[in-house]
């Protein structure tokens, strides 16, 4: 059994999400919220909100145990990139991609044994 939940267009470019996210896969889920929260990353408050949400999906549709849930996989996709134009010397034109991440996070129970 596995709960997940996914934010979309977060407003953060998908390589500085995926440093956040490497860092808690594998984790139980009070772990990973506690490195989150003394991570010094703007990503780590989406992804932490994710884990929140995903724990609360588990407890209410599924009947989990908050306590042994862990972090089986997270993964963040690109979403749609904003594209913004900025002037440059002799009538030229930069683009400046503003780029969003997809965040997924999957839980599962530890099997007690």
């Amino acid at each position: 059994m596995e709960a997940r939940a996914v934010a979309k267009y977060i407003r953060i470019s998908p390589a500085k999400v995926r440093q956040v996210v490497n860092l808690i896969r594998g984790h139980s889920v009070s772990e990973a919220l506690a490195i989150l929260k003394f991570t010094s990353k703007r990503a780590s408050l989406p992804v932490a909100k994710v884990i929140r949400s995903a724990a609360a999906n588990a407890e209410h549709n599924y009947d989990m145990n908050k306590d042994n849930l862990f972090v089986a996989a997270t993964y963040v996709d690109q979403g749609p990139t904003l594209k913004r134009y900025r002037p440059r010397a002799y009538g030229r034109a930069n683009v400046i991609r503003k780029r969003t991440s997809h965040i997924t996070v999957i839980l599962k129970e530890k099997e007690l044994v």
